[in-house]
């Protein structure tokens, strides 16, 4: 062999082994790669305001292998922070609450836009046209009573709005803050869209002369007439409630004249950390499954038809339903509040 061609073949031969260590290198790369790559979160946080909310984050896992962590707060505060913060999410999830606030943070472009397989089955009246937030529940307003206070003070329970504002349950009637509490936000604006803005607020003015103070938070009015701390309070109808009458001497009543109602919202916040585990578990809470758990776990009026109404709510009648603009709560929120601040905000 010639002294030429040998170095060609030790050409080809050193050729080889530097292609075979790269490919070896790339191979080791990938590996490596694979090594350090953070495995899929199977985690979802979520703000809610919703009862027995651990009994239905709880079967959620169960179905889908996503653990849920949660923080509770109201619909009013979960919008304020959200905004103070530039609009970075205290969470993936935002579940229940009052739609006021939903359509607000839609609006300031807070929500990340999700189109659910579970749309068809959802009435239009009960989700955004463009997909932004959906209903999960309905929200009815109604009044929670002791019984033994008024027994004592000689107080027949209130059964319509009109017999609330009685001069004879002064300093007996309990109301959270509008502003902080998405039910009574859907009370007040569902109130002044079936009256009227003049005879809405006349009402208003008249009725805070029996309430001593609107609560800070929603959960208030409730706690506070089964403590026997007052004799009416303002609530949200929900099985939650009802089960304090195994507990305490409450009674709750649908009004006769007019039940104020808003769907419990569901939405994605934008930038959620968790976007495919928030899609499952929006899907989840519209699906006929977990409707009817969300149902059993805190009984109400479910946005699905095909979920019947509950046992417990057998006094619920869907034709005394306020007939109301759901867009209204949230173009004309601000202004609603601020007026509420002038016209009656010195008990708050």
């Amino acid at each position: 062999m010639s002294t030429r061609g040998g170095n060609n073949l030790i050409k080809k031969i050193v050729s080889l082994v530097l292609v075979g260590m790269f490919l070896l290198s790339l191979v080791g790369c990938s590996n490596n790669n694979n090594a350090t790559k953070p495995p899929e979160s199977k985690t979802l946080k979520v703000v809610a305001a919703y009862g027995n909310k651990e009994q239905i984050f709880d079967a959620f896992t169960k179905d889908t292998g996503i653990k849920v962590e949660f923080l509770d707060m109201s619909s009013g505060e979960v919008l304020a922070r959200t905004e103070a913060e530039g609009g970075k999410p205290m969470a993936d999830v935002w579940f229940g609450g009052g739609l006021d606030s939903f359509i607000a943070a839609k609006n300031k472009g807070l929500l990340t836009k999700y189109e659910s397989k579970e749309v068809a089955a959802i009435p239009q009246e009960y989700r955004d046209k463009d997909f932004y937030w959906y209903g999960v529940s309905l929200v009815t307003v109604g009044f929670m009573t002791n019984a033994e206070i008024l027994k004592q003070k000689g107080l027949p329970a209130p059964k319509t709005w009109a017999d609330l504002k009685d001069p004879k349950y002064k300093g007996e009637v309990l109301i959270a803050n509008p502003s902080i509490s998405g039910t009574n936000y859907a009370m007040l604006s569902c109130i002044l869209q079936t009256k009227g803005q003049e005879e809405g607020w006349k009402y208003f003015t008249e009725l805070s002369k029996n309430v001593p103070f609107f609560s800070k938070r929603g959960g208030e009015p409730p706690t506070k007439v089964a403590a026997g701390e007052a004799a009416v309070g303002v609530i949200p109808i929900s099985g939650e409630f009802f089960a304090l009458k195994s507990k305490a001497p409450v009674e709750l009543y649908f009004p006769e004249d007019g039940i104020p109602w808003v769907p419990a919202g569901l939405a994605i916040f934008k930038n959620a950390q968790n976007l495919e585990n928030a899609k499952a578990f929006v899907d989840w809470a519209l699906s006929a499954k977990g409707q009817k758990i969300i149902s059993e776990a805190d009984p109400r009026v479910m946005v699905r038809p095909d979920v019947p109404v509950p046992d417990i709510m057998k006094d619920f009648s869907k034709d005394k339903l306020m007939k109301v603009d759901l867009e209204i709560f949230g173009i004309e929120r601000t202004a609603t509040l601020d007026a509420w601040d002038a016209k009656i905000g010195k008990k708050q």
